[in-house]
């Protein structure tokens, strides 16, 4: 084994020099000490200039930056435009609630989310997420509009199923948002959420939609979300944003915002908005009638629709939802909806699985008609049927 040894004082370039020649048994002159040499033309120079922009390059430079910044900025004024537009209408909301489970001696909790003012039924009310007020009395509910002003909601309804409440409010001079039409996003769609996010009022983040469908998530509270269709995006959502909109690039709201895949507790690009067209049904019928009517089937479906039972029925690949059993004198049993067919197609929508079959479902009015076609003896079977109200049933 060879160690190097530096001697004190020694400059290391020297050190380096002499190992060379002990290795090598070759004489080699030594170079003079760097103090001893003097530049060539009288100054010395940065070897790297020819790298270096000059004064000329970097104002060109500057000039095309300068150009490609516009366009940049164009898209910048509008998120700006959208931002003056939503936040006046999106509230941030207090409650005090009995705490489910007490500790050290406290009896209630508090919780904070967000909210979207609407106008419905010629009424004005905030649309928010259940879970954010639920259990909560009137009186310990305070909604903060963006100009300060805090209000005491009139009514409130809700809807356990999809996690979705309305508040009734009254005041001068309320902002109400524009709420879209149908399902109108995409995937790869640009959206906003705006909320309260560990209670910072009136944020305002960006992303995209990441996917749309997504069904049978594991979401905590006190109660199941049984019906659900939820859009996923990448915008930061985070504890406090529940009940705030998602908004596309015209301003529309499109979502609300209601919950996020996270093993930290904070916003990890994965959150969840209940799609404009679950909302507006259950919305509607709240404000209306003050309860949600949902229409029923009455057909139990197979969650566990593996390949190789399609495959038994003479299907290529497991789609659509599988039929286990009718119940009697229901609509599909008057329909003559069989154990094992599969259900294709609901009012000309295909039909992925079963809890997208249930979604379809649960957004149907009690008083509607509906086309099924479904998958029997290797062959598609189209099958018209009016639909009952779940609550004949359940």
């Amino acid at each position: 084994m060879i160690r190097l040894f530096v001697p004190p004082r020694t400059p290391i370039r020297a050190t380096v020099v002499a190992l060379v020649v002990a290795l090598s048994g070759t004489a080699v002159a030594e170079e003079p000490p760097l103090s001893r040499i003097a530049p060539l033309s009288g100054q010395r120079v940065d070897p790297m200039r020819p790298t270096r922009l000059s004064v000329d390059e970097r104002d060109q430079l500057y000039k095309q930056v300068q150009r490609d910044a516009e366009i940049l900025e164009r898209q910048s004024t509008q998120l700006r435009r959208l931002t003056q537009l939503v936040r006046p209408t999106v509230v941030h909301i207090d409650t005090r609630k009995p705490a489910l489970r007490p500790k050290n001696g406290k009896a209630s909790e508090d919780e904070a989310g967000s909210g979207v003012i609407a106008e419905i039924a010629g009424r004005t009310v905030v649309i928010t997420n259940r879970h954010v007020v639920n259990r909560a009395e009137l009186d310990n509910i305070t909604i903060r509009l963006d100009d300060a002003r805090e209000l005491k909601p009139l009514r409130l309804w809700s809807d356990a199923p999809t996690d979705i409440a309305v508040l009734e409010i009254e005041a001068d001079d309320l902002e109400t948002a524009r709420l879209a039409t149908d399902d109108p996003v995409q995937i790869g769609d640009t959206v906003l959420a705006v909320g309260s996010p560990f209670g910072l009022s009136h944020s305002v983040t960006l992303g995209i939609v990441s996917a749309l469908g997504r069904r049978d998530l594991e979401l905590g509270g006190d109660d199941m979300v049984r019906f659900q269709d939820f859009i996923q995006t990448d915008a930061a959502i985070n504890p406090g944003n529940s009940g705030g909109p998602l908004v596309n690039l015209r301003g529309e709201v499109v979502g609300l915002n209601t919950a996020i895949a996270s093993n930290s507790g904070g916003s990890e690009g994965i959150g969840f908005a209940i799609p404009i067209r679950m909302v507006m049904f259950v919305v509607r019928q709240l404000v209306e009638t003050g309860v949600v009517s949902r229409a029923y089937l009455g057909v139990k479906l197979d969650n566990a629709f593996t390949q190789r039972a399609a495959q038994r029925l003479g299907m290529l690949r497991a789609v659509g939802a599988h039929v286990k059993e009718v119940t009697k004198g229901s609509p599909a049993d008057a329909a003559g909806i069989r154990v094992d067919d599969v259900i294709v197609e609901f009012d000309s929508t295909p039909v992925e699985d079963d809890d997208h079959l249930v979604s379809l479902v649960s957004m149907t009015p009690t008083n509607s008609t509906v086309t099924l076609v479904v998958f029997r003896e290797q062959g598609r079977l189209t099958l018209e049927m009016p639909v009952a109200s779940r609550a004949q049933f359940e």
